[in-house]
């Protein structure tokens, strides 16, 4: 049975795409046949991360509007056999996205025998991001260490339980996961980033993961690859955790303690 996941967030820049690449790749990884779509309509960046923009002929757009099959817009990924990306269109307003479209779009998904369907949102409370949750059976709701980020996402939260389908018609609530991205413990303990206890006084949702700051996310953004794919790193190791950790296994957490320096770097400190 097919499994609708949204990555959400209230504000912009967070790595919601990056994490949306990330996870939909690591579920293929395990074996599950999955679809990542793009709903950031008018901009359009998951199909850079994927390393696919290039192979984008038909987009979301042209199958919510009845242009050209499903079929057609799916874009098979290079690397993986069970992992497809359906882009956004960069031409079209979000107005573009009507409801009953995408029900008809993640219904065909579904009866193509998806395991998953990653719906990626673009960020804030507009119709994008509306249309991405609506549907959703699970939500990653993605935040920054930092007050602004988990402010917004405290709203988004608030969305997740009250305007989505399985919040209007009184079904099991959606099922929340919050995911912390760029997460620096030296900064945390210089107080310049809020801690995970911060976090979770404010936000009161259960934490799936936590991805250390590092410019590996940019470097792997720039190849086209989601960064799972940079193997050794620990951002790749940090979203792999993420993905055993949805799929119910038990993983400690990582990379949330500061490294202490050795003792040779205390005695003469760093050049």
């Amino acid at each position: 049975m097919s499994k609708i996941v949204v990555v959400t967030s209230g504000k912009g820049g967070v790595g919601k795409t990056t994490t949306s690449a990330s996870f939909a790749t690591g579920l293929a990884l395990r074996g599950y046949k999955t679809v990542v779509i793009d709903f950031d309509v008018g901009l359009r960046n998951l199909d850079l991360i994927m390393g696919c923009e290039r192979r984008v002929v038909y987009d979301l757009i042209n199958v919510i509007n009845d242009e050209i099959k499903l079929s057609q817009a799916l874009i098979k990924d290079k690397q993986l056999d069970k992992l497809f990306i359906l882009a956004a269109s960069q031409t079209r307003d979000k107005d573009a996205l009507k409801q009953e479209g995408v029900e008809r779009v993640l219904e065909e998904l579904k009866a193509m025998e998806f395991d998953y369907i990653i719906c990626d949102s673009p960020a804030g409370i507009e119709t994008g991001a509306l249309m991405a949750m609506h549907f959703a059976d699970e939500a990653l709701v993605v935040t920054n260490p930092e007050v602004s980020s988990v402010r917004d996402s405290d709203r988004i939260l608030g969305m997740l339980n009250s305007k989505t389908k399985r919040a209007i018609e009184g079904k099991e609530p959606i099922k929340e996961h919050l995911l912390i991205t760029r997460y620096n413990p030296s900064r945390v303990e210089g107080g310049q980033m809020l801690s995970l206890e911060d976090i979770h006084e404010i936000l009161r949702t259960p934490l799936i993961g936590v991805i250390p700051e590092s410019e590996v996310v940019l470097q792997a953004s720039n190849q086209g690859l989601p960064a799972i794919h940079m193997k050794g790193s620990e951002v790749a190791e940090a979203y792999a955790d993420v993905v055993a950790r949805f799929l119910g296994e038990d993983k400690p957490m990582r990379f949330i303690e500061a490294v202490k320096p050795g003792f040779f770097k205390r005695l003469f400190g760093s050049k």
